[in-house]
């Protein structure tokens, strides 16, 4: 028998005791063993007050605990945790509004060898009612437009949470990577970007969130506007290394 593909999925979360449990059900853990993959799904847990680990636990994910606040602090926690013989990670949040059945989708530009990245598009999927609001929509539109004019960048939605990478191309970026909040996406699509990665979109389903938004869209959109700017002239011979601070469970890793 041919050796398994390792794919881990990551889930940053903060709070979101009321999607995650439903975010882990819905990975399609059948159809992942048919096309040849070994997954372990791993929740970055960013600080909860909530019963956001223990229900990640119940459901067999490894948690990784992020101590420091902030989306970003997490994402670099989850991928300092990596093993090392990971080819494929998917990431997406944990409050249901990204949909894990549609992993496949996300993976399959990458075993194929299209691309090296693939982020999931909500302004070329599907936004169910009340997903995503217009003013919201509107800022995204303006970053996706100034994003592939000014760094090239093959993608139709710039701020969103769903990606799928090769496991290389996260070993050359995470050392460049400083974000701590939510302007990681952009930060990681603009550096990508630079570094040479090919990039796609693929239309994806967009929900509801269950749960609070942890979003300030005055002072994350000033963020994500200055973070645009300052990589415009930013090179990768710029090396920083940065790493988050986590603590692993690994009661029953989930590896089928």
């Amino acid at each position: 028998m041919l050796k398994r593909k390792k794919l881990t999925i990551l889930i940053p979360c903060h709070n979101e005791e009321k999607g995650i449990g439903k975010v882990i059900d819905a990975v399609p853990m059948t159809i992942l063993k048919r096309f040849g993959f070994k997954v372990e799904i791993m929740v970055i847990d960013n600080n909860s007050t909530d019963h956001t680990a223990e229900i990640a636990l119940a459901h067999r994910a490894t948690i990784i605990q992020a101590e420091k606040k902030g989306k970003g602090n997490a994402i670099l926690a989850g991928f300092n945790s990596l093993s090392s013989d990971t080819r494929y990670v998917v990431m997406l949040d944990g409050d249901n509004t990204y949909k894990a059945k549609e992993i496949i989708r996300l993976v399959e530009p990458l075993v194929n060898n299209f691309c090296h990245v693939v982020v999931g598009s909500r302004l070329g999927g599907k936004m169910k009612k009340n997903s995503l609001q217009f003013k919201n929509r509107v800022a995204n539109w303006s970053y996706t437009f100034l994003v592939r004019q000014f760094y090239g960048a093959n993608i139709t939605d710039v701020l969103s949470g769903y990606f799928a990478w090769k496991k290389e191309v996260i070993d050359k970026l995470l050392p460049h990577l400083e974000s701590e909040g939510f302007e990681i996406e952009m930060e990681m699509i603009t550096k990508m970007s630079r570094l040479g990665f090919t990039m796609y979109s693929v239309p994806i389903t967009y929900d509801e969130r269950e749960g609070k938004t942890k979003i300030e869209a005055i002072n994350d959109g000033i963020r994500i506007l200055k973070m645009f700017l300052k990589n415009l002239t930013w090179s990768p011979k710029e090396k920083k290394t940065k790493r988050a601070k986590r603590i692993i469970y690994r009661p029953i890793p989930w590896l089928s």
